[in-house]
């Protein structure tokens, strides 16, 4: 499956064209502008059906395909002063984002030229929910929560309930799977409502051709349906018949692309191609700790944990994650990616150089699976890796994690590689401070 990435207003306006025919009972007020200047949002304003701009608080983000939105400073909005954000606001806010450079909290950086504006959406924490779908090997996997927002992404073992949905069921049979499986802390007066919105949901998905379509939040009040923030991407095998439902859709280049080393690009080449999620960004290539971790949200942690401790931001040589359930040949060229770049350069200082494989615990990604990709590539960089003088620490969990643990703790031995292996058991980020103080 060729995965590619649409903007959130494509998302967005591709529910609202079907949205009679899938999700009946339900109401969803689609009100949404992408616009790439402050002068162009003041056009849209005099536009019939856009008077809205001129009457609503409103809410301004970048629409470019990347995350944490929030995290970076780019949202736009006044929860407790909605009133304050209007038309001018937004436009002066707009003009002055895509004025300069704009670097990320991974390290990518471009200038912002997409933003989506929509009203704003007075509403309580328990009025959002978190629902997501995406295939991973023969089965889709829908995944919801009755929380939505920051806080599922910070709990997601404890907050996410996962469905696996072979290709062959029936509706009678998926229907019975979300039934079992819906979240017990959904308030009992909208848990029939929210049962129905994920089977519609999951058919939507699946007609549409999505390779992953994620909602977080979705905000329901009533039988309204508020889609605050969302992720997609299409299935490009299925472009040939998806003209008329998709209508004439973009597919972008991702945020910073353009200033991207060969290895970055091949990478974003292969997340492209991939039903996982495959992430590089090379920070500095003369750093000492690279790091190979599972998961965005794990990312961002370590990141933080390595600046942290180690004293120097310049320490850290990347930033990225490889998830979603990656198959043994991409993690392989993922990992074989990061051990080239890694053995490049020599430490200015003499000191040894840190490689951290870690992350917390997986929900599908089978841990030995994706250990036997990097083993692959540890053999063949073995001599490399001994020549810098690497130390290698592992932390992880998830499923098979004790067969990928023991799996490459022999390999690392037997290639005569200095490794350290912990399981969850171990606090996730341990493993950075036990390779800052030897």
């Amino acid at each position: 499956m060729a995965q590619r990435a649409i903007r959130e207003y494509a998302g967005k306006a591709i529910f609202s064209k079907h949205w009679e025919n899938y999700f009946s009972g339900f109401h969803y007020g689609f009100k949404s502008v992408l616009v790439s200047s402050g002068d162009e949002l003041r056009e849209m304003a005099n536009k019939h059906g856009f008077e809205w701009l001129k009457q609503e608080p409103l809410v301004a983000k970048p629409d470019m395909l990347f995350g944490k939105r929030g995290v970076n400073g780019l949202v736009l909005f006044k929860k407790d002063k909605p009133g304050d954000v209007d038309l001018e606001t937004a436009a002066k806010w707009i003009d002055e984002k895509s004025s300069h450079n704009t670097i990320l909290h991974t390290g990518q950086k471009g200038i912002l030229t997409h933003f989506i504006v929509e009203p704003f959406t007075p509403h309580s924490q328990d009025q959002e929910y978190y629902i997501s779908a995406t295939t991973v090997g023969e089965d889709d996997v829908v995944y919801m929560s009755a929380e939505g927002g920051m806080e599922v992404e910070e709990g997601w073992d404890e907050k996410v309930n996962e469905i696996k949905i072979p290709i062959t069921l029936n509706d009678a049979d998926i229907e019975h799977l979300i039934r079992a499986n819906v979240p017990t802390d959904i308030p009992a007066e909208n848990k029939e409502r929210f049962i129905t919105f994920v089977e519609q949901f999951y058919k939507f998905y699946r007609d549409m051709n999505f390779a992953y379509l994620e909602i977080n939040p979705i905000v329901m009040i009533g039988n309204d349906m508020h889609i605050l923030d969302l992720v997609a991407r299409l299935d490009d095998t299925a472009g040939f018949m998806m003209t008329d439902n998709w209508g004439d859709i973009e597919f972008p280049t991702a945020f910073g692309m353009e200033d991207q080393s060969p290895e970055e690009k091949a990478i974003a080449e292969a997340d492209s191609k991939s039903g996982a999620s495959l992430k590089l960004t090379i920070l500095n290539p003369l750093g000492r700790i690279w790091t190979m971790v599972a998961g965005g949200g794990a990312s961002v942690v370590y990141a933080d944990t390595i600046a942290d401790l180690s004293g120097s931001v310049k320490d850290l040589a990347n930033y990225g994650e490889y998830s979603g359930g990656p198959t043994t040949d991409e993690t392989k060229f993922y990992a074989e990616t990061v051990l080239d770049l890694m053995t490049r350069y020599k430490d200015s200082d003499g000191r040894d150089k840190i490689l951290i494989i870690g992350g917390a615990i997986a929900n599908f990604t089978d841990v030995a699976k994706t250990f036997t990709g990097i083993i692959q590539a540890f053999e063949k960089y073995a001599d490399k890796l001994k020549e810098h003088n690497t130390r290698i620490y592992v932390r992880r969990g998830g499923p098979n994690y004790e067969k990928g643990l023991k799996d490459i703790k022999e390999a690392a031995d037997r290639l005569g590689l200095y490794i350290e292996v912990y399981g969850p058991e171990t606090h996730v980020t341990d493993i950075v401070r036990m390779a800052l103080e030897k």
